[in-house]
Parts: C-alpha cells; sequence; structure tokens
C-alpha cells in the first residue's frame, strides 16, 4: 500500500513541475528531494550531492560530450552537399530515385552524428530543394527525411545509447557495435517501403536524372571518402579492439577538426559556435541524468521498483506480452518526453523486470532505442516534426501523416528485432569473442 501512495506523490509532483515549464533534469530533481523528504530519514541535501556528484563523474560520460562535439563540428562543414553530390549518382537509377539520398545520407551521417536533430538538418538542408526542384513527392520527402533522421539515435555513435549504458551500467561499446546491424536494416527498410510506393504510385514521376558514365560516377565518389574514412576511424577503432568508447570519440573530434579544416569551413566562430553547442547540449544531458540518478536512489528507498517488479512477475506475463506492455508504454510517454528524458526517467523501474524476465540488457538497449525513435516523429513533443515544420513550413499534421508510414515500420522492426533477437546480439557477441585470448 506505501509503494502506491509512493507512486501517487512521484507522478503529481511530476506532472505539477513539469506542467508549469520547468526543465526535465530540475523536475526529476524535485520530485527526487520530495520523495527523499517524505519517505526516509536521510538528509536530501547530502544525497542529492553524493549523487549528482557520483553520476556525473562518470567515465563512460566522458565520450557524451566528445560525440556532441564532432556532431556540431561537422554541422558546419559542407558534408550535406559533398555526401548529396558522392551518393546521388549511385542511387538515382534505384525504384524511388534520388529519394533514397534523404535515408542512405541520414544513415551515413548518423554514423557521424549521434543526434538525430543534427543528421535531419545537415541532411535536409541540402536534400530537400534538390528533391523538390525534381518534382519528388512532397509528402514523401518530409516523410522520409523524417522515419530515416531517427536512425541517429542508433547507429553508432548514439547519444541515447550513450545515455542507456551509463544509466544501467553496460559498455557502451558493446552497444554501440550492436546497433550497427538494426540500424542498417531499418534503414533498408525505409528504402523498401520507396521501392514499393514508386511502383504503386501514379503521382510518383519525378523529373529524370540525366545519364552519367561509370567513371563519372567513381569521380563523383571522392566526395564521400572524408566522412567513410571518419567512419571507419570511429567504428572501427571500437570494432577491432583499438579504443574504448571515450577514445574514439577523441579521434571523432580531431577526425571531424581536420575534415572541416580540409574543406575551408573551420573559421574560429565556426569553432566558437560548435562548442557552446555542444557545451549546451551536454549541460542538458548531464542535468537529466543526473535528476534520473537521484529520482532512482529516492525510489529505491521507497522499494517502488522492487515492488513493481515482483507485481509483473505475479502476473504471469511471457517475455513478448511483456515487450508488448512496454512498447505501448513508450509510445504514449514518448508523445510527451523526448527519447533521452524517456529512458533516464523510466529505466530504473525497468530494470528489475526485464532482468527478472532474462531479457538481454544489450538486446533490451536496442529495443528501447528503436522505440524512443518513434517519439521523434510522434505529436505533440516530436522533435523531428519541430525541426521540420521550421525547415519546409508545413503544418504540423501534414508532417505528422506524412511520417505516420515510417512509424508503422518502426513498429515492424520491433516485431523483428523480438523475432530475430540475433540481429541486435550476434555482432558484439562475435566481438567479445574477438577480444578473449586464445
Amino acid at each position: 500500500m506505501e509503494q502506491f501512495y509512493a507512486v501517487g506523490i512521484f507522478l503529481f509532483v511530476l506532472f505539477l513541475l513539469l506542467g508549469t515549464g520547468v526543465w526535465v533534469g530540475l523536475a526529476l530533481l524535485g520530485v527526487a528531494f520530495v520523495g527523499m523528504e517524505i519517505f526516509t530519514v536521510r538528509p536530501a541535501g547530502d544525497a542529492m550531492i553524493t549523487t549528482i556528484w557520483r553520476s556525473a563523474s562518470s567515465w563512460s560520460l566522458t565520450a557524451l560530450p566528445l560525440f556532441i562535439w564532432m556532431g556540431e563540428i561537422l554541422f558546419r562543414t559542407r558534408l550535406s552537399e559533398d555526401m548529396f553530390k558522392g551518393l546521388s549518382p549511385w542511387l538515382a537509377k534505384l525504384p524511388g530515385g534520388l529519394l533514397h539520398t534523404n535515408i542512405v545520407g541520414c544513415t551515413v551521417f548518423a554514423a557521424v552524428s549521434g543526434s538525430s536533430a543534427a543528421t535531419l538538418t545537415t541532411v535536409g538542408k541540402m536534400s530537400i530543394p534538390e528533391l523538390r526542384q525534381r518534382d519528388y513527392p512532397e509528402h514523401l520527402i518530409v516523410g522520409t527525411l523524417a522515419g530515416a533522421a531517427t536512425l541517429g539515435l542508433m547507429i553508432p555513435p548514439s547519444l541515447t545509447l550513450i545515455v542507456y549504458g551509463v544509466t544501467i551500467d553496460e559498455s557502451i561499446s558493446k552497444l554501440f557495435i550492436a546497433g550497427i546491424v538494426p540500424g542498417l536494416f531499418l534503414a533498408l527498410l525505409f528504402m523498401g517501403y520507396v521501392v514499393i510506393l514508386s511502383k504503386l504510385s501514379k503521382n510518383y514521376r519525378p523529373k529524370p536524372e540525366p545519364g552519367m558514365s561509370l567513371g563519372e560516377r567513381f569521380r563523383n565518389s571522392r566526395f564521400l571518402v572524408p566522412v567513410i574514412l571518419l567512419i571507419l576511424l570511429v567504428i572501427g577503432s571500437m570494432y577491432l579492439g583499438f579504443a574504448t568508447a571515450t577514445e574514439a570519440a577523441a579521434f571523432g573530434v580531431i577526425g571531424a577538426l581536420i575534415l572541416a579544416g580540409a574543406q575551408r569551413s573551420l573559421s574560429w566562430n565556426n569553432l566558437t559556435e560548435s562548442l557552446l553547442g555542444a557545451t549546451r547540449t551536454s549541460a542538458m544531458i548531464a542535468l537529466i541524468l543526473s535528476g534520473a540518478a537521484f529520482l532512482s536512489l529516492a525510489m529505491g528507498f521507497t522499494g517502488l521498483p522492487r515492488a513493481l517488479a515482483e507485481w509483473i512477475s505475479s502476473l504471469h506475463l511471457t517475455r513478448f506480452e511483456l515487450l508488448m506492455a512496454l512498447l505501448v508504454f513508450y509510445i504514449v510517454i514518448g508523445c510527451f518526453l523526448d527519447g533521452i528524458s524517456s529512458v533516464v526517467l523510466t529505466i530504473a523501474v525497468v530494470e528489475p523486470m526485464i532482468r527478472q524476465a532474462g531479457i538481454d540488457i544489450i538486446w533490451f538497449g536496442i529495443f528501447i532505442v528503436v522505440v524512443v525513435e518513434m517519439a521523434q516523429i510522434t505529436p505533440p513533443i516530436g522533435f523531428n516534426l519541430f525541426v521540420l515544420q521550421g525547415m519546409t513550413g508545413h503544418e504540423m499534421n501534414y508532417i505528422a501523416r506524412a511520417a505516420f508510414p515510417m512509424f508503422l515500420i518502426m513498429v515492424l522492426m520491433v516485431f523483428i528485432l523480438i523475432a530475430f533477437p540475433e540481429l541486435a546480439t550476434w555482432l558484439p557477441d562475435r566481438m567479445l569473442q574477438r577480444a578473449r585470448p586464445g
């Protein structure tokens, strides 16, 4: 009974603070402070200081601002323009044509960014005018861009996977490696949707691209070389065991600075803006993580996570039923919270359930990222929808309708992950075997 009372108190204070416009991180700290004062005799101030210091001093968390800075540097380069020049000759002849540049471009930039918003903005600022000029259907330009940009949350370096790894105390390198195959598979599903629609839709009549010889295609491919080398540097160093996630992030920053310098886009103003942008984003995420760590401590004192896990266990749900319940749960809260907030706010309660159900922690990290990706394109809080509204000038309802098929594809991806868990576990398991001596 005391646990239900605690739940009521936590939810009331949380929604009260969030409803008055308080930042998510401060709202979490406020809820935890109230919980500590009501349910424990431990001084709330001392507990808060100790918990915030412990969560903020995590070495794994060092990778977060470095990857954010790398994405901020690349956002200010000519990377999107070069990617379009390099990709378009190869993708123009596929069924669906240059619409695939939205998906492949987002996939490529996701591998050096880690941020959905940065991926969307970088690729969109180049592809939207080019595709409009060629008379591609507007709803498909908007929809594929909204969906494919969410790959920035899964394909390493993923900020959401870093936050999940730090929160649940799991290897970030293993989580990164686990995200590669599902991320590429989801990109292929998006491309398959474009292929099918281009064959079935009577309104799909873009202007044909001029012919290009094989030699010209390869000459244009030189624009892709710098970003491919940067991807190999970041992901390859982790996969081969040369670097941890934090060291790979440092390599990525150095590579991004070299790339920006080679493109002559590394001005003092750009460098300052990238540092300030990375600082703002990192501070926001660090505040949310600190609030979540303190809230986890407060809930631990009430026994709420353990009681909830025992209640779920008493329902005798199968593994599939539990995952379906969590799928619906995260879709609902994703309508009101961003992805990182959803993860850190819920993981203290969800972790005991999934461990008790025997669900692989690495696999669940990929599952939760796919579900959190949906939150980027679901109203009213879907961040990608707001970014696209600013870039295209369309009404929010139009953008949400255009993105809805991509939402359904992500739901399909969840069921594929459940049916074939090896998509997420095979590569990190193989990496672990390579790391073992003998």
